[in-house]
């Protein structure tokens, strides 16, 4: 489904850390996005996560928060990766080495993104929110604006689509503890959404 939206398109680059061999990547040519959440700290399940967006040829990853672990970003080195910090990341932020949190550095080791609670990037003529939706104030400030073809989020653990008023909002599920765990696959061009669950 196509949102109508009219939006400029734009070429946006990522974090530069030593991973980010795509770091020069034109956004303007990915079509196919991973949308992905609460992992917390679940590597066995991200693994498989990373498995999926592999057999489906993603080209660029959102993380919608409780990331829950710095073992975590260096799964998705092989994609540009966005993420927020979810409530759960308030803790695991707090762990630091150097003044430095632990989790942060992860993220940008791995030549990944880092939005804090909110973040937003225009991908092609697509622009696209992404929150944990624990601040439901700012989250449903989000879609209310209608500025969005497309708001990414985390926090409830259940799988959800819907379309309000032209702008697609999509959950991917949890990672960890989903009923089941899933992700998601969205094509930018369409704005079709696909829901994925992990093997068992």
């Amino acid at each position: 489904m196509d949102t109508g939206a009219h939006v400029a398109s734009a070429s946006v680059t990522s974090g530069g850390g030593p991973a980010a061999w795509w770091g020069s990547m034109n956004l303007n040519d990915v079509r196919w996005l991973g949308v992905v959440s609460d992992t917390h700290g679940n590597v066995a399940n991200t693994r498989k996560a990373v498995r999926l967006f592999r057999q489906h040829a993603v080209q660029l990853i959102i993380h919608c928060g409780d990331i829950g672990s710095p073992e975590i970003p260096p799964l998705f080195v092989p994609w540009p990766t966005h993420y927020v910090f979810g409530n759960v990341d308030a803790i695991a932020d707090s762990h630091v080495e150097g003044n430095r949190s632990l989790l942060r550095v992860a993220i940008e080791a791995a030549g990944q993104t880092l939005h804090g609670r909110f973040g937003t990037l225009v991908v092609g003529k697509r622009r696209i929110a992404l929150i944990h939706s624990d601040d439901s104030v700012r989250f449903h400030d989000a879609i209310n604006s209608h500025q969005w073809d497309l708001i990414c989020y985390g926090h409830t653990h259940r799988a959800e689509c819907h379309n309000d008023a032209g702008t697609i909002v999509l959950n991917p599920g949890a990672v960890h503890c989903g009923s089941p765990p899933s992700v998601a696959l969205v094509d930018l061009q369409t704005l079709d959404v696909t829901s994925i669950p992990l093997a068992c």
